[in-house]
């Protein structure tokens, strides 16, 4: 048995493990995870490459700023129904979640099931938002700080959107 059909036959077997008859598309996470790598193995290169330097610490602004605007743009890419068109090839529509937002489930299988349940999870999204936010306050401090302002004023939006709707019940009764 040559090496690879070793490595093949230990995948699947571990695959057929871990799914516990539910069809687990682990080779497409496994792609996710290499993408992800490469993409903060890229924006180290390119941060070497321009002379950026990680700072000694970050400011409580910039976590606090860069953490509203992670949860803005992972929610926009996993719920907003604008970037339906972005998710559609994945997945099919469920129903409206109220405010803008959509629920839908993921319909495409194997690699592109992972890709899916990423574009469909805020939480998921969430991380690589972060990394494009943080990187780019690394590598372009004022551009990466305009997107995360951008962001966290249209959360500040949303928030006073849901509270005069709210003010608006409770004074109609």
């Amino acid at each position: 048995m040559s090496i690879t059909d070793t490595i093949k036959t230990k995948a699947l077997t571990i695959r057929a493990r871990y799914d516990n008859g539910d069809d687990r598309p682990l080779a497409g996470y496994l792609s996710a995870l290499g993408t992800y790598a490469a993409t903060v193995g890229g924006l180290v290169l390119i941060g070497r490459g321009t002379g950026a330097r990680l700072p000694e610490r970050y400011a409580a602004s910039d976590i606090a700023l860069s953490a509203v605007a992670a949860h803005k743009a992972s929610r926009m890419l996993t719920k907003d129904a604008i970037m339906s068109p972005l998710r559609a090839p994945l997945t099919r529509f469920e129903g409206s979640a109220g405010a803008g937002e959509v629920n839908e489930s993921v319909t495409a299988q194997g690699h592109s099931h992972a890709m899916g349940e990423l574009l469909t999870c805020p939480f998921c999204a969430a991380v690589w938002a972060s990394t494009a936010l943080l990187g780019g306050l690394v590598v372009a401090p004022k551009s990466a700080r305009l997107v995360a302002v951008g962001l966290t004023v249209v959360t500040g939006a949303d928030l006073l959107h849901l509270i005069y709707d709210w003010l608006k019940r409770t004074a109609e009764g």
